[in-house]
């Protein structure tokens, strides 16, 4: 409601009208007002006129007027109002003793007595009080700055505006936020007020002052009749909502009634400057409250009329009149808002609104279905799961970055329950991961209402228009908006394409310059001089401390600590950092760099890997905070000197312009389901050479959001035997988290294909075998293939229950041989899911097995210890997870080896690098492959993400496009901007 609004509103309430006389005590005005067309706040006098006093014709004959602000019940009342608010103060940072509460006042002149004044007052309480001092003539948009910068300002919790009357605008006034405008004066705040609801708003200080003095007049205050002169503005609304509340009548001068004239109780003056007080408006005991300035001179005025006389008395500033009282009061606003601010930072209980679905038959497309649900305002998602606004940054209408601030907030909520999705090994059939993630997350929230989140990871632009399509899930269990979802997203990818690539020129250019220049022509332009200065920048002098050189004098080095410093020495056939693009482009797998002739003949042999694969995407999904991204991505190994050295990112000087790439990227972006339950999509890094799932800090802010009784659901990249491994043995590591149920997807179709089911290519109708019952290959594909990934799970110490993806061709009998044989292999359930026919209500079985799995003990443990040889590591996982007999290491591998261990890299997890479409290294090999050895043909090291992969076959790190690729079927409608065919 506007003020506007407030104001007409207040008017219209049933007050009497009072006839003002011809004749009239004139009150000398005093200083102007600091609140909109009203009073400062700081308010001078309470006192009472006489009875009739005839013949009086000056101060010192007529008696003194019972002034309550220089007698002990002022003292008192401030006195008590200061102790309270010390009281509260005690209690607030008894929780929070690093909270110091601070009132801003911004003014517009040099004029500091109101300032010191509330300063006084904030010391007796202990408050910090800062100021911010305008010129006289500011301009509207200078003060809102300058609110803008206290509004963002954390430490700020008070912000008083001690401004002219033309300077206090509407606009300036609902600038301030409502939650740091301890004077009350917003049009929310005065809004809440007029409406009762106090709850979040705050009362004017002076408002509050002038009903402390009535409260103590010898009048009770029900039924009382005040005279209010002037008051239009905030102040005035307040005043008479407040005096309204406590059962006065409230009458104004500008509506006079000769009935009423001598029934006023109370005279408050809020206008400022000269005003006419008709002596017939006061009575004997009348008590009169002028709200002028409370930094005037002492002096003495006498008013005289009519045989009733008022006087006037001023003493100054010194604890005398409502200035103080006022200051008083608007310190306990300050505490409160302090005491609000606090309980704000506490864990809110979320009040999530679930999203309707009506599921169709047949299914529709994933798009149409993603188009026919009307998403909810992110904004709205992210208060509903107890998101402060502070922490949200939105990107459009239905996504947006969450801050980490969030982390620090919440770090003493216990985490909830932390599910990891992993399936069987993969089939060209598909097993619907990232479904059963959405479909599960929507039965515990909107089903079972109970707080869940999903993690899922960003899809690579090079699948989504290659041949896979994109990863939003599928029908009724899909992220929403999906064309957002599969497309740039937030811009995280590119962001890293940005930071890889600037990695990838800093090296090329440096090994130019080295090999072009002398070592003082390099030193000089390395270490210029800026303003006849020179000097280190923090990252040199980083590199200067690892080679042991502690002079921070550039002058100083000797020319054998220049040349140290100058030459990386890289060695180009060593360099193991290539160049990315989010794309499928198999022609970029080996190219040709520095054949213009600019280059002076220094060409070499390179590659591109699609971005996902970058060392950068994989330190983003392990990184738990933005200064260990920072050190991370220093600490990446770009290539070798000559003399064998490793050489980083920091050697480079480029880890700073990285960090300030990717500090956007290191927030994860919030999105929702169909049925409105919310999803952080964050990081992607490839599966095969990495880690293969999202990020460590989706995950942390998550477990924080959902609270101890809620569900975190994530995903592991391809079969258990790769994602969840890596998801245990590396991200749990760097986590400290530890999962409490593994849900273990498989589908009849792929079971049996494990179980000896015929191979099925693209574009080829899918053999009899997949669509007609077939007992027996399915209970082969259970008996080989599922058996062993809940086995896997098992290595680990965590409970299993089966998730059985149901399609329209399973029968009853499939389904049921599933469930009984996975319980039969040691999983705690078993169960079929319909999520992609009905959403979250096709998996409200899985979600109740998944909160029975949850309430067990987990024996979490991992598979290796960091102290275990590089070798051992990468036999255990042969062994136990593969079934490998035993690895064979080449040559070049065990030179590796042996390098990384003399490096001090032996502690570092492994993460193997292997075809997902085999327990084995052999893609053609279905079930549950024995009898092999597992070669080891080569084994490099991810140091900024920290963990070393041995490659088994073949890798290639850059896809290709097939024949037709997804993009033929995608296009975009220029009128309306829909998207078709993206599924």
């Amino acid at each position: 409601m506007r003020l506007s609004t407030l104001r007409h509103a207040c008017r219209n309430l049933p007050t009497p009208s009072v006839h003002q006389p011809r004749t009239g005590v004139r009150v000398f005005g005093l200083a102007k007002s600091s609140l909109p067309l009203g009073p400062s706040s700081n308010s001078q006098l309470l006192l009472r006129a006489a009875s009739s006093v005839s013949g009086t014709t000056s101060a010192e004959k007529a008696p003194k007027l019972g002034k309550q602000t220089d007698g002990p019940g002022y003292e008192n009342t401030i006195r008590e109002n200061v102790q309270r608010t010390k009281e509260e103060m005690v209690a607030l940072q008894r929780g929070h003793p690093a909270l110091k509460p601070t009132l801003a006042i911004i003014q517009a002149d040099e004029d500091d007595r109101l300032l010191e004044l509330n300063k006084k007052m904030a010391g007796k309480i202990g408050l910090n009080v800062t100021q911010i001092c305008l010129p006289r003539e500011c301009t509207e948009d200078e003060i809102i700055e300058e609110v803008l910068k206290l509004n963002e300002d954390p430490r700020v919790h008070g912000v008083y505006l001690h401004l002219p009357p033309a300077s206090l605008t509407s606009r300036v006034l609902n600038t301030l936020r409502p939650e740091k405008d301890v004077d009350g004066v917003s049009d929310l705040n005065v809004g809440r007020l007029v409406r009762g609801d106090m709850n979040q708003g705050f009362i004017p200080p002076l408002a509050n002052a002038v009903m402390e003095l009535l409260a103590r007049h010898d009048t009770p205050m029900e039924g009382r009749i005040v005279l209010v002169v002037g008051g239009e503005g905030p102040l005035g609304v307040a005043l008479q909502c407040l005096m309204q509340r406590r059962g006065m009548v409230v009458l104004h001068s500008r509506r006079s009634s000769e009935v009423l004239q001598k029934q006023a109780n109370a005279v408050v003056l809020l206008a400022a400057g000269h005003m006419d007080v008709p002596p017939t408006w006061l009575r004997p005991g009348t008590a009169v409250i002028h709200c002028g300035s409370a930094l005037m001179t002492g002096r003495t005025d006498l008013c005289q009329s009519g045989g009733n006389i008022a006087i006037i008395e001023d003493h100054g500033m010194e604890m005398s009149g409502v200035g103080p009282l006022t200051a008083a009061l608007r310190m306990q606003n300050v505490v409160q808002s302090s005491s609000r601010w606090a309980q704000g930072q506490q864990y809110r209980p979320w009040t999530l609104r679930s999203l309707k679905l009506q599921p169709l038959s047949p299914v529709p497309s994933d798009i149409e279905i993603s188009r026919a649900q009307t998403p909810k305002p992110v904004d709205q998602l992210a208060q509903e799961i107890g998101l402060l606004q502070e922490e949200t940054e939105a990107y459009g209408r239905t996504k947006a970055k969450v801050r980490l601030s969030l982390l620090d907030r919440l770090r003493e909520q216990p985490d909830g329950k932390y599910v990891l999705v992993a399936g069987i090994t993969p089939t060209p059939l598909g097993e619907g991961k990232s479904t059963v993630v959405i479909g599960l997350v929507q039965a515990l929230s909107a089903h079972l209402k109970l707080n869940s989140f999903a993690c899922l990871r960003q899809p690579s632009q090079g699948p989504t228009f290659g041949v896979k399509g994109g990863a939003a899930g599928g029908g009724y269990a899909q992220v929403i908006p999906m064309e957002e979802f599969n497309l740039h997203l937030t811009g995280d990818i590119h962001a890293i394409t940005a930071a890889n690539n600037l990695v990838a020129a800093a090296i090329d250019a440096r090994m130019l310059h080295e090999a072009t220049q002398k070592d003082k022509a390099l030193y000089s332009r390395l270490v210029p001089s800026v303003n006849g200065v020179r000097r280190f920048s923090p990252i040199q002098i980083s590199r200067l401390r690892r080679l042991g050189i502690s002079e921070i004098d550039p002058s100083a080095l000797t020319p054998q600590e220049v040349s140290s410093f100058v030459r990386l020495d890289l060695d180009p056939a060593k360099v193991t950092w290539q160049r990315v693009v989010d794309t499928n482009d198999r022609f970029l797998r080996k190219i040709t760099v520095g054949q213009a002739s600019t280059e002076k003949g220094h060409v070499r042999e390179t590659q591109f890997d699609i971005a996902v694969a970058s060392e950068i995407m994989a330190i983003l999904a392990l990184a738990d905070g933005l200064g260990d991204m920072k050190t991370r991505l220093g600490r990446m190994v770009v290539g070798s000197s000559r003399s064998g050295q490793p050489v980083t990112a920091e050697d480079l000087g480029v880890s700073g312009a990285l960090a300030v790439l990717m500090k956007d990227a290191i927030k994860p972006t919030l999105m929702q389901t169909l049925e409105g339950s919310p999803v952080f999509v964050h990081a992607g890094p490839f599966a095969n050479i990495a880690h293969g799932n999202s990020s460590v800090l989706a995950d942390k802010l998550a477990l924080k959001l959902v609270g101890e009784d809620g569900f975190v659901v994530t995903e592991a990249g391809f079969g258990a035997d790769i994602g969840m491994e890596k998801f245990f043995n590396i991200k749990c590591r760097a986590s400290g988290l530890r999962p409490n149920v593994v849900v273990l997807v498989a589908t009849v179709r792929a079971l049996k294909m494990h179980g000896g089911g015929p191979n099925v290519s693209a574009g080829s109708p899918l053999p009899r075998e997949y669509i007609d019952e077939n007992l027996s290959l399915v209970g082969k594909g259970c008996s080989s293939n599922l058996r062993k990934q809940i086995q896997i799970a098992h290595l680990f110490g965590v409970p299993v229950v089966v998730a059985l993806n149901v399609f329209k061709t399973d029968t009853q009998a499939e389904i049921d041989l599933v469930c009984q044989m996975a319980k039969e292999s040691g999983a705690s359930d078993a169960v079929p899911c319909h999520h992609w026919a009905r959403g979250g209500r096709g998996s409200v079985e899985l979600a109740q097995a998944v909160k029975q799995a949850g309430s067990q003990p987990s024996h979490f443990q991992f598979l290796y210890s960091q102290e275990t040889p590089i070798v051992e590591k990468i036999r255990m996982i042969a062994q136990k997870v593969y079934g490998a007999d035993d690895i064979e290491l080449s040559p070049e591998a065990q030179a590796k080896i042996d390098y990384y261990n003399q490096q001090g890299y032996g502690k570092l997890p492994i993460c193997m690098a292997k075809t997902h479409l085999s327990l084995s290294h052999m893609p053609e090999k279905k079930g549950t492959p024995t009898g092999f050895t597992l070669p080891i043909r080569d084994i490099r090291a991810s140091i900024g993400a920290g963990f070393i992969y041995p490659l088994v076959g073949t890798m290639s790190t850059m896809p290709g496009l097939p024949t037709r690729p997804c993009f033929y079927d995608i296009d975009l409608d220029p009128v309306t901007e829909e998207i078709t065919g993206l599924f």
